[in-house]
């Protein structure tokens, strides 16, 4: 056992190469996973495998140690990855494992340090793995589910609790220019609910693994952060307030899907800022690309959740109790939408200056038509 123990460490990578070009031939899924993620937790598998091979000498001893606590950790770990990973299932993270046996199996048997007892060992560790990742795995989807109908719900309070008061402000004897007004005040708050299911729906595709499909044209895309500015400063009871370097901003974009993503970065900024302060919506437009950034004050956002914002998996429950029950589903689509036009996305938050989302996209790195877009694990 120590001598596959030892042949192990010393070939690990060449035992992941083997692998990975196996799973790629089996497992649809695989085929358009990057291979740093692909590979996420195997190298610290084989640790634990050789690790567990190294802490048994005779046969007996392996009945007195069948939980295998060593591998735990890391399957865990790996489950939790392919939930967030696209196209992935139950059944695929159970194949990974079979072929993971196979190949280490036959590389063993291949070199002459495969025997009964590491059979043994190696078939109880894997089966371990194997229930615990599949566990992980369904257990994250619950978590994603559970948490998207919480910050729907949470949400959706704001605009549905804004179009109560505009009936409630209603007065039949008022004029037709107050019901007029009133009417506006309801139809946009309840809108902007249905953008905000929509948004659910999107959420769960791309959870799932599907991504979004988002439409280009060659259009002004200040138009739509103008539509987005007005339509959210009738919602909030916060100044909202756009700067902008040019008076319009050309170039190649999914204008319905910007509209969207701007809508989600000032919902967070009205709901985690300061109530009484403004949230800013600053515009540059530069030569090959467009920064857009929201800005609001109030309290920081903890620096050691600033990167794990944007994995809606990765939310803490614990951050609830520090003020910050999640940023909500809607950093996903943000994401997605932002990397589909080429650009990346910044956040920076402290208690001075506040939190301000940078958004950088290329004017023209897509042509008009359609592109689908999926956001990646890292």
């Amino acid at each position: 056992m120590k001598r596959a123990a030892t042949y192990i460490r010393e070939n690990s990578l060449g035992i992941i190469e083997s692998w990975e070009k196996q799973v790629k031939l089996e497992i649809e899924a695989s085929k358009e996973t990057p291979s740093l993620a692909l590979r996420n937790q195997l190298p610290q598998v084989l640790k634990d495998i050789s690790g567990i091979l190294d802490s048994f000498d005779k046969v007996e001893d392996i009945k007195s140690n069948a939980p295998f606590k060593e591998i735990v950790e890391n399957s865990l770990e790996h489950g939790r990855h392919r939930a967030s990973t696209a196209n992935y299932t139950i059944a695929g993270i159970l194949k990974e494992y079979m072929i993971f046996h196979r190949v280490l199996t036959d590389l063993l048997m291949e070199k002459n340090v495969y025997s009964v007892e590491t059979g043994i060992i190696l078939k109880r560790t894997i089966e371990t793995a194997m229930l615990h990742s599949a566990s992980s795995f369904n257990n994250s989807i619950n978590e994603m589910k559970e948490k998207m109908v919480g910050t729907l719900v949470h949400d959706i309070r704001n605009p549905i609790s804004a179009a109560y008061l505009a009936l409630d402000l209603l007065d039949v004897h008022a004029g037709p220019q107050h019901i007029s007004r009133v009417k506006k005040m309801a139809v946009n708050s309840l809108d902007y609910s249905m953008r905000l299911i929509e948004g659910l729906l999107d959420a769960i595709s791309l959870e799932a693994g599907e991504g979004i499909t988002l439409n280009f044209q060659e259009k002004d895309i200040l138009q739509d952060i103008e539509w987005v500015v007005k339509e959210t400063a009738t919602i909030f009871q916060n100044e909202i307030k756009l700067n902008c370097d040019s008076s319009e901003v050309r170039g190649v974009f999914d204008g319905v899907a910007i509209r969207r993503v701007l809508e989600n970065l000032v919902t967070n900024a009205v709901k985690y800022g300061d109530k009484c302060k403004p949230v800013n919506i600053s515009v540059f437009d530069q030569q090959e690309q467009v920064c857009i950034c929201v800005h609001n004050t109030g309290k920081a956002i903890p620096e050691d959740k600033q990167k794990q914002i944007f994995n809606y998996l990765h939310s803490e429950k614990s951050a609830e109790n520090r003020g910050f029950r999640s940023w909500g589903m809607g950093l996903c689509l943000v994401k997605a939408v932002t990397k589909a036009h080429g650009g990346h996305i910044e956040v920076n938050s402290d208690d001075n200056t506040g939190t301000e989302f940078r958004i950088s996209i290329d004017k023209f790195r897509n042509q008009p038509g359609q592109l689908k877009s999926r956001v990646q694990y890292n």
